[in-house]
């Protein structure tokens, strides 16, 4: 394996494809050359991202599939196999979110989650393997959060999965060393994505709750799409293993790693800090 991944004259098969850092990371590919297989759950997205790369020259298949579903991961493999398609890239990025505590989510939503974040990710490699292994040179790269560092209060479920998909790519990067592919693990910050629009509250919230939450999770989300594909990739290219995307990223990551067990609560006084600044100087 080399130090380096070349995409140009590569295909890059691409879940989440249709909208945010999916969209994103198509764009930024074919502007490197790559060809691309995109997929979604959301027809008419993945037709819309496509159709300017299309219009641009570049080679681009589509497929609309539900990562929830298992018999579909295989069924896309097999179609990407009679394609004749080669695979170098693979970037697990479909994700949803749930919000709520633990106690009020529905527990139906909570599997969903997990099927799709985490289930989703292992399905689709193992289903890839075999054409990953079948070019000269490969790269897997798992999109997890930094909330698969740190854990906040009402992620339950998003952090379960991304914890999830951090500690799977870990051990595959293991099991894969001295091979032909190498595994890079994601950890965006607040990228302005319409994840925590789409997020699905509780049952029990009422409307102004889940207005006042979608609020203060839009305030967080600040980088454009577009650079956190370019930071991506740009590690991708370089074979990290990990990627922190984001200045808040890294500072909770470094949280994390200082305070162990305290980080949740330095990172609320943090907040509460913040607030009772902006009100003193109003």
């Amino acid at each position: 394996m080399t130090d380096r991944f070349d995409f140009a004259g590569r295909t890059a098969l691409i879940t989440g494809a249709a909208s945010g850092i999916g969209a994103a990371l198509a764009a930024d590919l074919a502007g490197r050359g790559a060809h691309l297989i995109l997929v979604d759950i959301n027809a008419d997205g993945l037709e819309a991202v496509a159709a300017p790369l299309r219009a641009d020259g570049r080679t681009v298949a589509t497929f609309v599939v539900d990562m929830a579903d298992a018999d579909a991961i295989e069924q896309l493999a097999k179609d990407v196999t009679d394609a004749g398609e080669p695979v170098h890239l693979l970037i697990n990025n479909a994700g949803i979110a749930l919000g709520g505590l633990f106690e009020e989510v529905d527990m139906a939503d909570f599997e969903r989650l997990l099927a799709i974040n985490l289930y989703g990710v292992i399905r689709m490699t193992r289903a890839f393997l075999p054409r990953l292994r079948a070019v000269e040179e490969a790269h897997i790269v798992n999109i997890s959060s930094i909330f698969g560092i740190v854990a906040p209060a009402g992620q339950a479920a998003y952090a379960t999965a991304k914890f999830g998909v951090k500690g799977f790519s870990n051990a595959l990067r293991h099991e894969l060393a001295g091979s032909s592919i190498g595994v890079t693990t994601v950890h965006p910050g607040g990228v302005a994505t319409n994840i925590a629009a789409s997020a699905k509250a509780p049952p029990s919230a009422s409307a102004a709750e889940i207005a006042a939450a979608k609020r203060q999770t839009q305030r967080l989300l600040v980088m454009p799409p577009p650079e956190a594909a370019r930071l991506i990739l740009n590690g991708v290219a370089r074979r990290k293993p990990r990627i922190f995307v984001g200045r808040d990223a890294h500072t909770m990551m470094w949280l994390e790693r200082l305070f162990p067990t305290r980080y949740w609560s330095l990172m609320q006084s943090m907040v509460g800090a913040r607030r009772s600044g902006s009100k003193a100087s109003s």
